[in-house]
């Protein structure tokens, strides 16, 4: 017979038990969300690192949009420098608080509920530092606040205020990765010692180059426009690139559909007959580019894929985003000759990348002049570009060709900018206007921004803008103040992070 003393032990036995699994269950729980704080901690200390403060709008894209084709350095770096520390530092935290036993007296004290406490504690510190690392808090507290930007300023780019000329200029749109008047001597208004981008220096001065001083200049990068994706979009539609919680679902960052709202250069030029093309050297998908520019009726992708497909590279090439600049030259260089064959007017927009972060692309054509890699690389990039403009002037379609050479958004190698360049230098995107169909008076001393690069492009094409505005962005080739001069730009940067239901609705959903 089960005496009440043995059933009394028995219970007391159960009950311990499952104090224990409960424990366990807790213990592993508080720990993972300490784990996961840390991660976040550490990756938001490597994305500033590398990065700088871009914004925390360019960090939800990167987490959010399709990473297809991302380079393997950069994911090698973010786990030495983000996940190792995380499981190293975890560990150690993890073993600490709810592990290690020791027999001081005090420590017997404790109870478990104290270790859990200790953890949630140390939970809400990594997160708040993280957040606070990347301004989500400042930048939760803008979205949060409303603008009416888009109902006051947006203008609805269609034919009815855009006339184009009788015979229409074919358009080569040249993105540069990460090309900043920066890299210019500071005689020249850059913030170096030397000019590393002499050639793209002398194009600028020999054609036409929006300023901010009374030099060589360029343009201010607002909310939504600082990263390669975002700086084509609003270079190419007058708007910035944005999400919110209700827009994320129905657009996904342009997983299914991007911006399909938004009148895109791609579909004006689309509307009048113009045969169309995007070539990069990474692949298209990533970031939905691809799907921007397609949904937008542009005819052909062109990308590392195709450059397989075609031959131009071998089946299983791949350095640093896919193929480095000088093949994609190369590449559009042999389109570029086949499209303006045909008997429509062509419009062929290139993206290059080996100035990306970190330190760059050192391919066959740079050489070692300076010290510092990243130097080399945009100095090789320079020469590169002044070879392509030398090809594109032998070519017979080359008079009746508008050639816009532009940055798409500031460098992101944040420890080069350190390194370099002083705390208080100003820095501005490289722009450059060839054979523009438009002059002006009104190029230096202005305060502009990737979003008026839209409209002053179909005006560099002869194209006559009813209102000198579109979308957002000011014909530059006008007398009209831009938004940014008008309003003052911490106000119009301002007012492109408020929340605004307008986007969501028109651009995003496309209602």
């Amino acid at each position: 017979m089960v005496t009440t003393k043995e059933n009394t032990a028995t219970n007391i036995k159960e009950k311990s038990h499952k104090f224990i699994n409960w424990r366990i269950l807790f213990g592993a729980l508080y720990s993972v969300l300490m784990i996961f704080a840390l991660l976040l901690f550490f990756s938001a200390l490597w994305y500033i690192r590398n990065y700088g403060n871009t914004g925390f709008d360019s960090v939800m894209f990167t987490l959010l949009s399709n990473m297809g084709g991302v380079n393997s350095d950069l994911l090698i770096s973010f786990c030495l420098e983000s996940v190792l520390p995380t499981a190293l530092c975890g560990g150690v935290l993890v073993f600490i608080v709810f592990l290690l036993k020791l027999e001081w007296n005090w420590f017997l004290k404790i109870k478990f509920w104290h270790k859990a406490a200790l953890s949630l504690l140390l939970t809400l510190v990594f997160f708040m530092l993280a957040g606070t690392k990347v301004n989500v808090f400042g930048y939760i507290q803008k979205i949060m606040l409303k603008t009416t930007i888009y109902e006051d300023f947006f203008v609805e780019p269609n034919n009815e205020i855009i006339t184009f000329p009788e015979q229409k200029r074919n358009l080569i749109y040249i993105f540069l990765e990460s090309m900043e008047t920066t890299y210019m001597s500071k005689a020249e208004g850059g913030a170096l010692s030397e000019n590393i981008i002499p050639e793209l220096t002398k194009l600028a001065e020999e054609n036409i180059n929006f300023s901010d001083n009374d030099k060589t200049g360029g343009f201010l990068t607002p909310s939504g426009t600082g990263w390669t994706v975002a700086g084509m979009v609003a270079q190419t539609s007058g708007i910035p690139l944005k999400g919110s919680a209700g827009a994320l679902e129905n657009n996904e960052y342009g997983k299914d559909a991007f911006l399909p709202g938004a009148v895109a250069l791609s579909d004006i030029l689309h509307q009048n007959g113009y045969n169309q093309a995007l070539i990069v050297g990474s692949e298209a998908s990533y970031a939905n580019r691809d799907v921007y520019f397609s949904q937008h009726k542009t005819d052909h992708i062109y990308d590392l894929l195709t450059a397989k497909k075609d031959k131009a590279v071998k089946d299983d090439y791949y350095v640093w985003w896919g193929m480095e600049d000088e093949h994609l030259f190369k590449y559009a260089k042999d389109k570029i000759t086949q499209i303006s064959k045909e008997s429509e007017p062509f419009a062929v927009t290139l993206l290059t990348v080996d100035t990306h972060f970190p330190d760059g692309y050192v391919c066959d054509l740079c050489d070692g002049k300076y010290k510092e890699q990243y130097d080399n690389v945009i100095a090789c990039a320079s020469h590169q570009v002044s070879g392509f403009i030398d090809w594109l002037k032998k070519q017979s379609f080359y008079e009746n060709t508008t050639i816009v050479i532009s940055g798409d958004h500031l460098s992101m190698d944040n420890q080069y900018m350190k390194r370099n360049v002083a705390d208080d230098y100003a820095r501005r995107v490289y722009n450059c206007f060839i054979n523009s169909a438009k002059q002006s008076e009104n190029y230096k001393n202005r305060t502009f921004t990737s979003l008026d690069m839209f409209p002053t492009t179909l005006a560099a094409m002869g194209c006559e803008i009813k209102g000198d505005r579109l979308g957002l962005g000011t014909n530059l080739f006008s007398d009209k103040a831009t938004l940014a001069e008008e309003m003052g730009y911490d106000v119009f940067d301002h007012n492109l992070l408020f929340s605004s239901s307008f986007y969501i609705k028109k651009f995003m959903i496309g209602n």
